[in-house]
């Protein structure tokens, strides 16, 4: 099997995934799996091959100057319109809209959340009776989009990369009609991070909570904004976002740091000049091909940057290369402290975000408000969301750059599988007298050792501002490994010993609500009964890099980061870290993994099936990935699922009876 690497004999990696689980100190329970032949051919791991990268500008690296990637002598007046490069999207502009501080609507106590604040209020329950629906209808669809000057086919809503961005106040109900205008694909879209308890059936993720929408159908997402902050939604179908569907989602509600002016999300991703489908291809070619898996070519602040075209750009693309195309640009006013709404929308990369000669002042991570504290750079897994803090301390004629960096590629010891030659994305900053299309000469003051380190900030820096204490001891402790393994033919992800693979024409939740308890391996189903606390020990032994694990329906407690075994320390047990995407850290060798510890409530109240996963594209699309079904029984007995998901069913049964449905993935 050229290219791949084999790590050493299978009976020591065996005794390695068997040592994972530390002795438990008292007796727990655990989750009910059912296992067949989804397992992997041999005990051997395996690791992704490993290409160089090329250097910093690439084959055209002369022609043109970093960190804009522009051609020598020029400006930041952009040579492509914002049609060209983004459609119809209104970031990265100038003139982009600065977001209110809340929406309107009733005002009890003079806000809609009336005397709620993050340190007094428990965000997980009872939000605020607005009586307010918010309602969009979008048309998910394909278009030629050159978010960095390459053009390539993309997947826009309402005709924009990224799509529109979606606000509403705490409490309020959202809805939004989801036309589906594709002519092969069905899609869906997951509204990440809400806990979605009244409606879990509105998650968004094909074969577990629904069908997919076909090709010419539509479907309508009602669902209540039960958290508040920072956070953004997008299509789970396959690696669908990947292409271009994604958009923020903006949930107004109480802050613990006064600021002036809200300048709305700024969304961070990595960029493929490959359409989605074609990585997907990729990732999913057989060992016998000896292909790495997807690079990526550029790094984007909502949606813009340049790229370093040369003489092979349009030969290997396909597509014209247009130099200078435009990057996303901020106006700012002396003396003002501004809010920031960081999001990673990427496929793969992990984000560090700065903005030369300031200190950000971290206010919030996913949904969760936490006690300030102040860095140099923000780290952000896919998925990730950190709100931030920037004092604008410069003079009125100043012009400084905002960074994003995917830093040294991972091929040569970095973080990010990104080809070396664009991974800094930028973005000016002007003050208020400064001209708009001069080039900031400011420079970057972050150490290249926080840039390449690969974890989230220490867990006992990020303190919520409300206290929860969970349990010491849960009622159920279960084990993960994940693995990086053959089947035969491919290398897969496993999550004890089993790969995961969708059928989108069998929802699991829906399967769940007959009473049925017996699922096929690969559905990868992990029945908690009526648990009330559940902790997870998850453990990689993939030597593939770093996993931002995302938990729907949640807030996990996030007890504990390393490597090696667990030794059982929580930090900060009485209140300890809370959000919905945490990083997992690379395995050290073969028999010392990474590992995070989370933890979270349930209730019937948190009744579902609730999707635990990489955020990572590819490495979902390679099977890491579990679902966690919770309070089966309420589930038979109390919910009651609208007829719209059985319709959506028998729509996309009608359309697949005619069509082949290209899932040579996992399917999400």
């Amino acid at each position: 099997m050229a290219g791949r690497l084999f790590s050493k004999c299978a009976a020591i990696l065996l005794a390695g995934v068997a040592s994972a689980a530390p002795a438990p100190q008292q007796q727990t329970n655990t989750a009910s799996v059912n296992t067949t032949d989804n397992t992997p051919v041999t005990t051997a791991f395996t690791t992704q091959i490993t290409p160089t990268p090329s250097s910093l500008g690439g084959p055209a690296a002369t022609n043109f100057f970093s960190p804009a990637m522009l051609l020598k002598g020029s400006n930041l007046k952009p040579h492509l319109s914002q049609q060209q490069t983004n459609g119809k999207s209104q970031l990265g502009l100038l003139h982009a809209p600065r977001l209110p501080k809340w929406l309107n609507g009733p005002l009890p106590h003079g806000t809609p959340w009336g005397p709620a604040t993050p340190g007094n209020t428990n965000p997980y329950t009872n939000p605020p009776n607005t009586g307010m629906t918010r309602s969009y209808t979008f048309h998910i669809s394909e278009q030629t989009i050159a978010p960095d000057g390459v053009e390539k086919p993309g997947l826009v809503i309402n005709g924009a990369f990224p799509g529109p961005t979606i606000e509403a106040n705490w409490g309020d109900w959202i809805d939004v009609t989801v036309y589906n205008d594709l002519s092969t694909e069905g899609t869906t879209l997951h509204w990440h991070g809400l806990l979605q308890s009244a409606t879990p059936w509105f998650d968004g993720v094909p074969a577990v909570q629904q069908c997919p929408i076909a090709p010419g159908s539509s479907f309508n997402y009602r669902f209540r904004a039960d958290l508040y902050g920072t956070s953004w939604y997008h299509s789970h179908t396959s690696a669908q976002y990947a292409g271009g569907l994604v958009g923020a989602m903006i949930i107004y509600g109480p802050h613990n740091s006064d600021y002036d002016v809200d300048l709305g999300p700024i969304m961070l991703s990595d960029w493929y000049h490959t359409d989605y489908y074609t990585l997907v291809e990729q990732t999913m070619a057989p060992i016998s091909a000896g292909l790495p898996p997807p690079i990526s070519q550029n790094n984007l602040i909502n949606g813009k940057m340049n790229y370093p075209c040369d003489a092979v750009t349009t030969p290997v693309s396909g597509f014209n290369c247009t130099p200078n195309a435009g990057i996303s640009k901020f106006n700012v006013t002396s003396g003002l402290t501004y809010r920031l709404r960081l999001i990673n929308s990427g496929a793969e990369g992990i984000q560090k975000f700065s903005i030369d000669g300031a200190k950000l002042t971290v206010i919030a991570n996913d949904f969760v408000p936490i006690q300030p504290y102040d860095v140099d750079v923000v780290t952000l897994g896919v998925g990730q969301r950190s709100d931030v803090l920037f004092k604008a301390t410069g003079k009125p004629t100043d012009a400084v750059w905002m960074r994003s960096t995917l830093g040294t590629s991972a091929f040569v010891g970095g973080c990010t599988l990104n080809d070396g030659i664009s991974p800094e994305a930028v973005a000016a900053i002007y003050y208020q007298s400064a001209n708009t299309s001069v080039v900031p000469t400011t420079v970057s003051t972050v150490p290249s050792s926080e840039i390449e380190s690969c974890a989230n900030d220490p867990l006992s820096s990020t303190v919520p501002s409300f206290k929860l204490t969970p349990p010491v001891k849960p009622h159920t402790e279960q084990i993960v490994n994940i693995t990086f393994q053959s089947n035969g033919t491919h290398d897969l992800f496993y999550m004890n010993n089993s790969t995961f693979r969708a059928d989108y024409n069998d929802p699991i939740l829906l399967d769940a609500k007959l009473g049925h308890h017996t699922f096929p391996a690969e559905y990868n189903v992990y029945d908690f009964g009526a648990s009330s606390s559940v902790s997870l020990i998850v453990y990689n032994y993939a030597q593939t890099g770093v996993h931002p694990m995302h938990l729907h329906g949640h807030n996990m407690y996030v007890l504990a980061v390393g490597t090696g075994l667990w030794d059982g320390d929580v930090v900060n047990a009485n209140n300890p870290q809370r959000r919905d995407v945490q990083l997992l850290p690379n395995a050290v060798s073969a028999t010392e993994p990474g590992h995070i510890v989370i933890q979270f409530d349930s209730s019937p109240s948190t009744a579902s099936v609730w999707p635990f996963h990489c955020h990572i594209a590819w490495h979902v699309s390679a099977g890491l990935y579990i679902n966690i079904l919770e309070q089966p029984e309420a589930i038979k007995h109390d919910m009651q699922i609208p007829s719209i998901m059985a319709q959506t069913c028998r729509d996309w049964s009608s359309w697949t009876g005619k069509n082949v449905v290209p899932e040579i993935d996992s399917g999400l």
